[in-house]
């Protein structure tokens, strides 16, 4: 049996409660001022340029004006922008052929030696940079993003298209790489710096 009653009051349309949102999304202004720094750095550390940089920052904040509202988890801008950033540095840098592959040759780049285990170099930012800028940009990148940027493994394997487990290694082969630079560019200065 059905009981239904009417009181001559017309009801309006079935409209589903809006969930009650405390925390907005960001906007754009301040999606800027949070990672503007940031990526530059890591665009600058790519690219070594600073007109380049300044492009794929700009480039960058242009896509995310075009498809930052389609990203569901606000909690990725961050990952989002630098995933973004890396594959417009990775296009400049196909068209342009930057990076030349040069035949090693002890005698004209000197053959790393070997040091003790657990000898590390003492270096100052410049020498860093130096050191970092003769990393190839498939170990720089995983280093910058871990180390000065602080994104997780999973981030960074988000960022660069990569599995996880190769963000690790190109981590450890990096630092590898970059103590041995490093070394190397410790034992052409000092000298030098003693000798004048």
């Amino acid at each position: 049996m059905e009981l239904t009653l009417d009181f001559g009051i017309e009801l309006p349309a079935y409209r589903p409660i809006a969930r009650r949102v405390t925390d907005s999304p960001p906007s754009f202004e301040q999606i800027v001022d949070a990672h503007y720094q940031g990526l530059h750095r890591f665009a600058l550390s790519m690219c070594r340029s600073d007109t380049t940089a300044q492009d794929l920052v700009q480039q960058t904040f242009l896509q995310w004006a075009k498809k930052g509202h389609t990203l569901r988890d606000t909690s990725k801008v961050k990952t989002w922008l630098f995933t973004t950033i890396y594959r417009e540095w990775l296009s400049i840098a196909r068209r342009e052929k930057k990076h030349e592959q040069v035949e090693f040759e002890p005698e004209l780049h000197g053959a790393a030696q070997n040091h003790a285990d657990g000898e590390n170099p003492r270096v100052d930012a410049a020498t860093l940079q130096m050191a970092l800028d003769q990393l190839d940009p498939n170990y720089r990148a995983p280093l910058v993003l871990f180390y000065l940027k602080e994104l997780s493994y999973r981030e960074i394997a988000e960022s660069l298209g990569i599995p996880i487990g190769t963000v690790m290694s190109r981590l450890s082969r990096a630092k590898n790489h970059l103590r041995s630079i490093l070394l190397q560019l410790e034992e052409n200065i000092i000298p030098a710096q003693f000798t004048s």
